[in-house]
């Protein structure tokens, strides 16, 4: 228990911040779940839909401090990885 009120404060906000830091990472978890899904299901174009969501939410949390700021870009690099590696092949242009 604080012994006093500041501490007691300090308390309180820590319990706030680990309640909005634990949504924040559970919701990074179901949304890299769910892209890793649909790129296993071969679906190209929702796993686009579903890299920009993640992408997104993940640069947020490293805004907010939730994550550091390396651990999203590299977190967004392999998944775009992920990704790339579902498009279609192209074969090389003709030399002239």
């Amino acid at each position: 228990m604080a012994k006093t009120r500041s501490a007691a404060k300090q308390a309180r906000a820590s319990l706030r911040r680990r309640a909005r830091n634990k949504s924040i990472l559970s919701r990074l978890h179901t949304l890299e779940g769910k892209f890793l899904a649909l790129v296993t299901a071969k679906k190209a174009t929702e796993a686009a839909a579903a890299f920009r969501l993640i992408s997104s939410a993940l640069d947020k949390a490293a805004k907010s401090r939730v994550i550091h700021r390396n651990n999203a870009n590299r977190k967004k690099s392999r998944l775009a990885a992920r990704l790339k590696t579902m498009a279609p092949v192209t074969a090389p242009a003709a030399k002239a």
